[in-house]
């Protein structure tokens, strides 16, 4: 069986996450990275070899060029979410099915033409709502599809970023809220899929912020804390809550969802889950611990067999959380209701 040969744009924290997870997969041949930063390439095409000391990957500074020499069968955007467009529009130009973490940029209009193009070319994508993946969502949304989602309840909550430059693993620009759209979008928006998910579609969002908590944070502009309260269609409501200024513990990851005769409550990045019914025992599921390689896995199978059936997220449906996340910074910015 000859391998498929995938490419990666973007070498940072996320591309060493998918590198570990497909370095096992026999079918797949990692052939390309591309990064306009030399030493991030560096790094990865060490560790890759590391795992694979035959492995040769090429190297480049732009996507295009990397599709276009190479030819891989598929890519894997692992970009920060300023910079995405130019990633997208080469896989469309050689139509070649991508991959793509979230969140999935931070400019609408640029996302909807995006959704657009690749709609009408009928190119194959998935986006990296892992979660969707999870066991425990997917029992708990067998349910709910059957006993809908009157309320709402989760957080994300964490403590203070680093206050100087490079000291997080997750880089300086996080802190930047014109480069990494806040907490809200970057960090927050699995809470936001997830909602999604199990819950349908919201119809309005409204959120407020609290500032002036983290002081004296390098080039710091994103939120402190926020709460977005959200009108569903089917009815239910919703609140999400973030913060990155709770330094003292007794934060984590948490959704609550309550229907008429169902509980669901996950807790942790996992998203392990407690479900109790009305008149059954309760039922706990833990989460999955080989998440990437999971979702990894089913974006693999689905290129090899050009069907697409199994992809739980696709560019086009990752769009709409990203619109959830960017009216909550619009609701913030105005301090009224956003319709969606």
């Amino acid at each position: 069986m000859s391998k498929l040969r995938v490419g990666f744009v973007g070498a940072g924290g996320m591309a060493n996450a998918h590198l570990k997870a497909m370095i096992g997969f026999e079918d797949v041949e990692i052939a390309a990275f591309c990064d306009p930063d030399p030493a991030k390439l560096e790094l990865r095409v060490a560790e890759l070899k590391a795992a694979q000391p035959d492995a040769a990957p090429a190297t480049f500074a732009d996507a295009d060029t990397m599709l276009a020499e190479t030819g891989v069968d598929a890519a894997w955007l692992l970009l920060p979410p300023f910079a995405h467009g130019a990633a997208e529009r080469a896989c469309l130009k050689h139509s070649t099915p991508f991959f793509v973490e979230k969140p999935v940029g931070l400019d609408w209009a640029l996302t909807q033409e995006l959704v657009a193009e690749v709609e009408a070319q009928g190119l194959m994508t998935c986006a990296g709502y892992m979660n969707r993946y999870r066991q425990s969502l997917r029992s708990a949304k067998a349910l709910l599809d059957q006993d809908p989602a009157a309320l709402v309840h989760g957080g994300w909550i964490g403590g203070s970023p680093s206050p100087k430059p490079g000291d997080t693993n997750i880089g300086s620009w996080w802190v930047i809220k014109e480069r990494s759209g806040g907490q809200i979008v970057e960090q927050c928006t699995h809470t936001f899929d997830v909602l999604r998910y199990l819950c349908g579609e919201a119809v309005e969002v409204y959120a407020r912020a609290a500032n002036g908590f983290n002081k004296d944070l390098y080039s710091y502009t994103i939120d402190d804390a926020s709460s977005v309260v959200l009108q569903m269609a089917n009815g239910g409501v919703a609140n999400l809550m973030s913060s990155c200024s709770a330094n003292a513990g007794g934060g984590g990851v948490w959704l609550n969802v309550y229907a008429h005769d169902t509980t669901c409550l996950f807790t942790g990045w996992d998203h392990a889950v407690k479900i109790l019914r009305k008149g059954a025992e309760a039922q706990e599921i833990k989460g999955d611990g080989d998440i990437f390689a999971i979702e990894d896995r089913v974006f693999v199978d689905a290129v090899r067999a050009k069907d697409g059936s199994a992809i739980a997220s696709t560019y086009p449906d990752a769009s709409k959380t990203l619109r959830l996340t960017l009216a909550a910074n619009e609701s913030i910015a105005s301090g009224k209701p956003v319709a969606i």
